[in-house]
């Protein structure tokens, strides 16, 4: 695959993290692999730890040149010094979002499975729409996105798609020609070495 056809890493946080530790981590993976964008998916709703989160991580990425997404508040884009939101609810907030942030502000929606919701965060506005999971799992009702829609999508469609959740090698080989980026984040924070599992990944897609 040629370089420029090849999948960017799009960097999820873990949902949960010590921000005294977790920035030094995150560090060493910006340094040690190219990564497109980084998303800030915690599953905290406390304000004070989302923004002193946030801070470190930003401080982090953009010391890199690397964007940095907020999961969910808009209201926190700005006040945060962020570069934008990825929504979890589809089509619904896109053009609430936009409105909020402006044309310069990234944003990006998560459209599950649903080809139909992810036109619709397109025809909205949305800067890239992403499609998950891709890989089996036992969460949620268990549904995965066809690989037909990704294939369909990468043809037809020009707003860049980002393929995410339960991601193997196998599969990053496999929808590599198909995908924008591929969102990677329990892959790697949940291993031993999280350079290493990251960099396996990368290597699949090329």
């Amino acid at each position: 695959m040629a370089a420029e056809d090849r999948p960017q890493i799009y960097l999820l946080t873990p949902p949960a993290f010590d921000a005294q530790v977790f920035p030094g981590l995150l560090a060493q993976v910006l340094d040690a692999v190219e990564v497109a964008c980084l998303r800030l998916a915690l599953a905290t709703r406390d304000e004070d730890a989302l923004l002193r989160a946030a801070d470190a991580c930003r401080m982090v990425a953009h010391g890199r040149d690397v964007p940095i997404v907020i999961e969910t508040h808009v209201m926190l884009v700005s006040r945060l010094g962020l570069d934008g939101v990825h929504l979890t609810d589809g089509a619904r907030t896109v053009r609430h979002a936009r409105k909020e942030l402006g044309q310069e502000a990234i944003v990006g929606a998560f459209c599950g499975i649903s080809r139909h919701e992810g036109l619709n965060a397109g025809e909205a506005g949305a800067d890239y729409v992403a499609f998950g999971p891709v890989g089996a799992t036992p969460l949620g009702t268990g549904a995965s996105v066809d690989p037909d829609l990704l294939a369909w999508w990468s043809e037809v469609i020009e707003i860049p798609v980002v393929a995410e959740g339960a991601l193997t090698e196998a599969l990053i080989r496999e929808l590599a020609p198909v995908s924008d980026f591929f969102g990677i984040g329990e892959e790697i924070w949940s291993a031993e070495d999280p350079i290493a599992a990251l960099k396996r990944l990368d290597g699949a897609m090329r």
